[in-house]
C-alpha cells in the first residue's frame, strides 16, 4: 500500500509563526507542548492543503501573524501514490485577500489540492457536533464527502449561489417567475449532486464500519431530509442513486416552485439539501449520539473518522492525511492506544497534538514525536 504523507512543511507569517520548518520521514507526527506554543496552527496549515478554509473556517487575513499582517504562505512537500508534488497556498493581504494555489510552481485550482492530497480532520470544537444546529452536522458530512469526491465542493458552492440569488429575490419582493425558474433549475441540479455524494459518503462508512475490528463504537448513520434520502433508500436496496437522479432533480424544482409563497413569506429558501441533517445512533446501544456521555460522543466520531480513513484507502489504495487536534481529550489511555494503532494499522499520516509527551507514550517510535515551546519568533521545536 503507498502512503501519503506531508514530507516538509514550511510556514511563513502564518499564525503565532514567523518561519517554521518541519520535516519528517512519513510517520504520525506527535507535536506536544503547552497552550499558547502553536500546535493548532500548523494543524491549521495542514488542513489548508486541502479546498476549503482549512479546520477553523478562518477568514484570510485572520490567519495572518500580527501586530502588522502582510499576508501568508504555506509550503510542503506531498508524497503520494503518484509520487512527489510541491504544494504552496498563499495570501498575499496587499494585493486583496484572494488565496494562490501553487503545485509544482504552476498555478492550480483548489479543488486539484483535494485530489492529491485528501485530509480528514478532528478538533475538539467538533466534540459539540451531536448537540449543535444541523448546519454543523452538514459541514462534517461534507468535508468527509469532500475527501472522497473532491468536485463536491463545486456543486456545493453552485447550490450556495444560487440559493443566496434566490433569496436575494425573495427579500426584494420580486416576483419575476422566470428569474425564480432560472435559480431552481441551477439550485435543483447542484442540490441533487450535492444529496447524492452525501448519500454515498454515508453508505462508504456504513459499509467500512461493517465487520470493522475496532475498539470504537459504530454509528448508525441517518440522511433526514430531501432529496438525500431518496438516494439513501436507492443505495439501501441495492439500486444504483445515479439512475434517480433526474427525478431527484425534478422532485426538488417543484418543491422550490410550489413553496415560493411559503419562501417569500420566511424570507428565505426551506426546501433543499441546506436545510438536511445527519442523526447518529450509537449502535450497541440504541442511544442517540445527541444523549450519549461526551466520552461516548468523541468515541463516535473518532470510529467514522476511522471508517473514513478505512474507506477512502479502499477506494483510492492510499489512506488520506488525518490531522487529530488535542485528541486525548475525553479519551482514556485505553483507547488513546487503541486509536495509535488503529492510525498505524491503516497506514496514515496522522499529525496529532496534546500538551504532554505521555500522551503519547503508547506510539513510541512509531511516530514523529516534536516538542514545542513559545519564543519570540514563534515555536521553537525539539525533536524526541
Amino acid at each position: 500500500m503507498t502512503r501519503r504523507a506531508i514530507l516538509a512543511l514550511g510556514l511563513t507569517l502564518f499564525r503565532s509563526h514567523a518561519r517554521l520548518r518541519l520535516v519528517t520521514d512519513g510517520r504520525p507526527v506527535a507535536l506536544f507542548g503547552p497552550n499558547g506554543a502553536g500546535k493548532t496552527n500548523i494543524l491549521e496549515a495542514l488542513s489548508l492543503l486541502s479546498p476549503g478554509r482549512g479546520l477553523r473556517r478562518a477568514a484570510a487575513d485572520e490567519m495572518a501573524r500580527a501586530p502588522d499582517p502582510i499576508g501568508w504562505k504555506i509550503t510542503a512537500r506531498l508524497s503520494g501514490p503518484d509520487g512527489l508534488h510541491d504544494l504552496e497556498t498563499s495570501v498575499d493581504l496587499t494585493r486583496g485577500a484572494a488565496r494562490a494555489v501553487l503545485i509544482d510552481a504552476k498555478a492550480a485550482a483548489q479543488i486539484r489540492l483535494g485530489a492529491l492530497a485528501p485530509l480528514l480532520w478532528l478538533t475538539p470544537a467538533m466534540d459539540r457536533l451531536w448537540t449543535e444546529g444541523a448546519a454543523e452536522r452538514r459541514r462534517f458530512i461534507d468535508r468527509i464527502a469532500l475527501a472522497f469526491e473532491p468536485g463536491h465542493g463545486e456543486a456545493a458552492l453552485a447550490y450556495e449561489k444560487a440559493m443566496r440569488d434566490r433569496n436575494r429575490l425573495l427579500k426584494d419582493d420580486v416576483r419575476d417567475a422566470a428569474w425564480f425558474a432560472a435559480l431552481e433549475d441551477r439550485m435543483a441540479t447542484a442540490g441533487a449532486a450535492v444529496a447524492l455524494t452525501r448519500a454515498r459518503t454515508v453508505a462508504r462508512l456504513a459499509g467500512a464500519q461493517d465487520g470493522a475490528a475496532t475498539a470504537f463504537p459504530a454509528a448508525t448513520l441517518t440522511l433526514e431530509g430531501a432529496p438525500e434520502d431518496r438516494f439513501a433508500a436507492a443505495l439501501a436496496a441495492g439500486q444504483d442513486p445515479e439512475a434517480d437522479r433526474a427525478g431527484a432533480e425534478d422532485a426538488l424544482r417543484r418543491a422550490l416552485r410550489d413553496g415560493r409563497a411559503r419562501d417569500a413569506a420566511a424570507g428565505r429558501s426551506l426546501n433543499g439539501p441546506h436545510r438536511s441533517d445527519l442523526r447518529a445512533v450509537y449502535a450497541a446501544k440504541g442511544v442517540d449520539a445527541r444523549l450519549c456521555s461526551t466520552g461516548e460522543q468523541k468515541a463516535l466520531l473518532v470510529s467514522l473518522i476511522l471508517a473514513a480513513g478505512r474507506a477512502m484507502t479502499a477506494q483510492a489504495g492510499a489512506p488520506p492525511i488525518i490531522l487529530l487536534d488535542e485528541i486525548a481529550a475525553h479519551l482514556d489511555a485505553d483507547r488513546r492506544a487503541a486509536l495509535y494503532d488503529e492510525v498505524c494499522g491503516l497506514g496514515a499520516q496522522a499529525w496529532m497534538t496534546g500538551t504532554g509527551a505521555e500522551l503519547f507514550e503508547a506510539l513510541g517510535p512509531r511516530a514523529h514525536q516534536i516538542e514545542l515551546r513559545e519564543g519570540e519568533g514563534g515555536s521553537t521545536l525539539t525533536e524526541r
